[in-house]
């Protein structure tokens, strides 16, 4: 069966780049060795890979990496170190019209 891959890597500036790849070994070799002149880490250099996450469905991997590529810096590194707590708090709403947030919402 074939593996497939999401993988965070953290870049030189700090930016973080969320790809898919059946062999992460090769791909970060590829961004490592700047082998694609337009590619997004290729003047972000070195990279550094934080996480990875192996499916047995490209279905469900192609998934996960639109999810994740839609997160926050913050909220990237915070799956990366496995600070869940974090993560959850991150994933919630913060903006005015949240309900939890919204004063005139007891009116």
């Amino acid at each position: 069966m074939k593996s497939y891959y999401v993988y965070i890597l953290l870049c030189s500036d700090g930016l973080t780049y969320t790809g898919i790849t059946n062999d992460v070994e090769r791909r970060f070799h590829e961004h490592q060795m700047g082998l694609n002149s337009t590619c997004f880490t290729f003047k972000r250099r070195p990279v550094e890979l934080i996480f990875e996450q192996e499916f047995n469905d490209v279905v469900q991997a192609i998934y996960f990496e639109k999810k994740i590529k839609k997160w926050s810096g913050k909220k990237k590194l915070a799956l990366a170190n496995g600070q869940f707590d974090l993560l959850q708090i991150l994933a919630e709403c913060r903006n005015a019209t949240h309900s939890d947030f919204n004063p005139e919402k007891d009116n």
